[in-house]
């Protein structure tokens, strides 16, 4: 049987839409507080908080292991797989390359007042845990996110951040704002890149 791959990605995409929706348009949330430390159009450095995230890692290709991981972590905040009420969640959802490399990695950001012993018990799939205060560049822009963009534009925050002298520290993530059932030009998207303290 043949597989048609233009359906095949439209369902991915749509399923993706769906998982980012279904958490940023049920809620209205807060964004992750930082500090500017430099600036120069669309990138900045950022000094970010302590943080406390949901977070599930999805093996496979980037848009299907995305998507599960959405569909995952919004189960868990709303409610779905356990008890109790719905966990709000701040903006932005991070995506990144999981350690072992074998897979993507989505986070949910959850409050300042939730501790991790506080939140109620994830299953299998969704891991709660404490993120370090931690300092990154930062490149915003608008529209799509398929792999040639990121790619794109991951590139020129490295270069800027070599140019400037600051050392990056880490792999890049990527940091989604706003709902892809927006318009292109209205979607808020960022690559960000660890720097060394």
């Amino acid at each position: 049987m043949q597989v048609n791959t233009r359906i095949v990605g439209a369902g991915v995409a749509v399923a993706i839409a769906a998982g980012l929706g279904y958490v940023l348009l049920a809620g209205g949330d807060d964004e992750v507080p930082f500090e500017t430390e430099d600036r120069e159009g669309a990138i900045t450095v950022r000094a970010y908080p302590g943080l406390v995230v949901a977070e599930t890692v999805s093996e496979g290709l980037r848009d299907t292991a995305l998507s599960r991981g959405f569909m995952t972590l919004a189960d868990y905040v709303l409610g779905k797989e356990r008890s109790g009420s719905r966990i709000p969640v701040m903006a932005p959802v991070l995506v990144d390359g999981d350690s072992d490399g074998r897979g993507w990695r989505t986070r949910f950001v959850l409050p300042f007042d939730r501790a991790v012993e506080t939140l109620p018990a994830a299953g299998n799939e969704v891991r709660i845990r404490s993120l370090p205060a931690r300092r990154v560049a930062a490149l915003r822009f608008s529209g799509d996110t398929d792999e040639a963009v990121l790619a794109l534009r991951e590139a020129e925050l490295r270069r800027w951040i070599e140019a400037r002298g600051y050392g990056a520290a880490g792999p890049v993530e990527h940091a989604y704002y706003t709902s892809p059932f927006l318009p292109g030009p209205l979607r808020r998207n960022e690559v960000l890149i660890p720097l060394a303290s």
